[in-house]
């Protein structure tokens, strides 16, 4: 409270500043109206116009530099690419657009600056040119719109024949918890009014239903590389967020719901962590750790919570383990059903 009350006192003491340098200069003022821009004050509003392109430019292409390695590695998951073609084209077409407006802003506001015995051209409207402006974003963004359609369908559904690994993902404060549907492939029904804590039901599996009874519970989760996953998410809480930023997957957990997200893992974790990208990350991180004497990186796939869900949010992460499908098996089969640990 102390700290709030000196900030504001301050605050206030810079207002009283402010305003006395204000009556200051209107007392100081002569007759002419110093208030109202000249030519010269026109003249160098245009080129400092002119001077910020440069910069505003500037800082983007620096930010491309500098900033371009913490971009995450190539895509993971099979649909990845598709989805990376789209958010380039989609970037390319915002940036190209917004480049040309940029520089006929800053050119227009320089040529057309204020003169002396100069007036403005008024045009009250212009049919041609609203058609222009109008349809050439309605065409792109009508592209786009069809574009993502068609990849979130080709994402969101299994093709005819494909039989996806079944996993729930449970979301709380500030955990997952991943469920597997067993050799059924079938997930037990499950509802927040059957947690029991006492009896290691956190979840709220029922008991009674003869699916649940190979359901599988862990806190790592493990995938078979090239083959197809269907996860289904619930919250026990407030809205949470599964992001798998490697796989380019996310998808909101919603209390009171039941949603899903699937997609078909591209690389094991160790052909990850042989990637170029990910090998040059990984010594970049490993020297500014080993200077702080703190453990060294490896990479690992990772399960994160994309909504601020609360005071410990940061924390909210499973480490995600792609690997060949025999490994996969081995470590499933070591996992105790739900009926064994109950």
């Amino acid at each position: 409270m102390t700290v709030l009350l000196s900030i504001a006192v301050v605050a206030l003491v810079g207002l009283a500043i402010w305003q006395l340098t204000k009556i200051f200069q209107l007392s100081q003022m002569k007759s002419e109206p110093t208030q109202i821009a000249d030519d010269q004050d026109n003249q160098y509003n245009g080129y400092l116009m002119f001077a910020f392109l440069v910069f505003i430019y500037g800082l983007t292409f620096f930010s491309f530099y500098k900033y371009g390695k913490f971009l995450l590695p190539a895509a993971s998951s099979e649909h990845g690419a598709e989805y990376d073609n789209l958010m380039l084209v989609s970037f390319v077409i915002i940036f190209f657009v917004m480049a040309i407006t940029q520089v006929l802003l800053h050119y227009f506001a320089f040529k057309y600056r204020g003169k002396a015995g100069q007036k403005a051209l008024y045009f009250a409207d212009n049919n041609k040119l609203e058609l222009i402006w109008t349809s050439i974003p309605v065409v792109v963004l009508t592209g786009l719109i069809l574009w993502g359609l068609y990849t979130w369908n080709d994402i969101m559904n299994p093709k005819e024949g494909e039989d996806p690994i079944v996993i729930e993902l449970y979301a709380q404060q500030f955990n997952w918890t991943a469920r597997y549907a067993g050799a059924d492939n079938v997930l037990g029904d499950a509802n927040v009014r059957l947690i029991d804590i006492d009896n290691a039901n956190i979840l709220g599996v029922d008991t009674q239903d003869p699916n649940a009874t190979d359901d599988i519970v862990v806190k790592e989760l493990h995938l078979p590389v090239g083959q197809k996953v269907l996860f289904k998410m619930r919250s026990q809480d407030v809205l949470h967020s599964a992001y798998m930023p490697h796989f380019r997957a996310q998808m909101n957990c919603v209390p009171g719901m039941v949603t899903q997200f699937g997609f078909t893992p591209k690389y094991t974790t160790e052909e990850m962590r042989q990637q170029s990208e990910v090998m040059d990350k990984t010594r970049g991180i490993n020297k500014i750790r080993s200077e702080k004497g703190e453990d060294l990186y490896e990479f690992d796939y990772v399960l994160l919570c994309n909504k601020i869900c609360g005071a410990s949010h940061y924390s909210m992460q499973m480490k995600i383990i792609v690997e060949e499908e025999e490994a996969y098996n081995e470590w499933l089969a070591e996992q105790p059903t739900y009926a064994e640990k109950l």
